[in-house]
């Protein structure tokens, strides 16, 4: 039961809200009029400030939020539906409003947008078309709002009125600042002023009341009918007037009733708001904590994987050098190949060691072989063309060299000529 009565209050409200904003809305398309037969209309306008906080209020009654994508809702301006149902609108002013340098905000661009169709005299044109769209417009708007209520269409006519008025604006003022909330004021409205005819009627009552007092204590016995019949109609006027000022004084209370209870629902939409933002900034928090510690771990991984490829590349240049370590003979075979090339390059002739050379190691391995051969026998001269460069003594150092460079793992001296006399 409680249930019910809550949804039904909740109707009624809405109602109630609906045809106040196109009331007022009505009321001040009216002062426009009667204000612009006297001086151009601009931003500095109250009239016109008043209508564009009225208008903003009606385009923004019962407007669906963005989902985000942590979940909730963000509020969303009228703009985002002017820019989808207006788009296919002919020569719209959509992407020059898009493309203004100093407009930023959504909020700012819809107020703009304004301006700029005000000027151009065809606000009720593109009221008209966006209310055709009805998808998008269902897309946009929650049930209950006023456009996509029979109410819209009435709208639309209302406003076909402003095309009468020149405007002057400029975009770059005040009026643009998203910060600046639209507020509808309602004193224009409701301003009562009392004539001095109500004035006057009010001070003969006052005094006939007190007149009428003083005769009932002394009632006279002598009154006539016609008398009577006058005080009567009199009475009777002035019930007249008193139930006239009793209306009037309801409705001058019940304008009161709805501007407290429109600043009622502005508070409590303000507190959720800040509820919101306050939830928001929660959710960026511990997004950015949980992003600082997925970097964290990624800095840590990324220092151990490094490590690693540390270690690898250290050990690859300790594989590499102890293969191409593994490639030369040992020092002992050296020693011993000198030996061999000594015997072999240094021989006796003529009662004199001479020095021979092999131009390449077969050349070498054959003389070797050919000494095995040959040993005992005589040495012919035709033997001699055989040695190389490697049995020289400079062949020597550069072989020395050759075994002391930095890619063996120990690096033998310098050979020398073995001295080798002759016997």
């Amino acid at each position: 039961m409680a249930s019910l009565s809550r949804r039904r209050g909740a109707s009624r409200s809405g109602v109630v809200e609906k045809r106040n904003l196109l009331t007022v809305c009505r009321f001040s398309v009216k002062t426009l009029l009667d204000r612009s037969c006297f001086e151009t209309i601009d931003d500095s306008s109250p009239e016109f400030v008043n209508f564009v906080s009225i208008l903003e209020h009606i385009l923004s009654h019962r407007l669906k939020g963005q989902t985000t994508w942590f979940g909730y809702e963000s509020p969303r301006s009228f703009w985002d539906y002017i820019k989808g149902a207006c788009s296919k609108v002919p020569h719209n002013c959509i992407r020059s409003i898009e493309s203004m340098e100093n407009v930023r905000s959504s909020r700012a661009k819809g107020r703009a947008w304004i301006r700029v169709v005000l000027m151009e005299k065809r606000l009720s044109e593109y009221i008209s078309f966006a209310l055709k769209d009805f998808k998008t417009t269902r897309r946009f708007f929650e049930e209950g709002a006023i456009m996509l209520g029979e109410e819209a269409g009435l709208l639309a006519d209302t406003l076909i009125g402003l095309n009468t008025i020149d405007f002057s604006f400029c975009l770059k003022g005040e009026g643009l600042d998203d910060s600046c909330p639209a507020v509808i004021d309602y004193t224009p409205y409701l301003k009562f002023t009392q004539s001095a005819d109500s004035i006057s009627s009010d001070e003969e009552e006052m005094r006939t009341l007190g007149s009428s007092g003083s005769e009932s204590s002394t009632p006279d016995k002598t009154a006539t009918a016609a008398s009577i019949f006058t005080e009567q109609s009199t009475l009777f006027s002035k019930c007249k007037r008193f139930e006239q000022k009793y209306r009037m004084a309801l409705e001058q209370k019940g304008y009161l009733e709805e501007l407290v209870r429109l600043r009622e629902a502005q508070l409590s939409e303000a507190v959720s708001h800040n509820k919101a933002l306050h939830q928001s900034l929660a959710d960026t928090h511990l997004s950015h904590t949980l992003e600082k510690q997925q970097l964290e771990y990624i800095i840590v991984e990324l220092q151990n994987q490094l490590t690693v490829l540390k270690n690898n590349d250290l050990r690859s240049r300790q594989e590499l050098t102890a293969h191409l370590t593994n490639q030369w003979p040992s020092p002992d075979a050296l020693d011993a190949n000198a030996v061999a090339l000594d015997t072999l390059l240094y021989r006796k002739s003529t009662g004199q060691w001479e020095e021979k050379s092999f131009q390449s190691l077969e050349q070498l391995s054959a003389g070797m072989s050919l000494t095995s051969n040959t040993q005992g026998k005589e040495e012919t001269p035709s033997l001699r063309g055989l040695c190389g460069s490697l049995t020289s003594v400079a062949s020597y150092k550069s072989l020395a060299s050759l075994k002391s460079n930095e890619c063996l793992a120990s690096a033998a001296t310098e050979f020398s000529s073995p001295g080798v006399t002759p016997s």
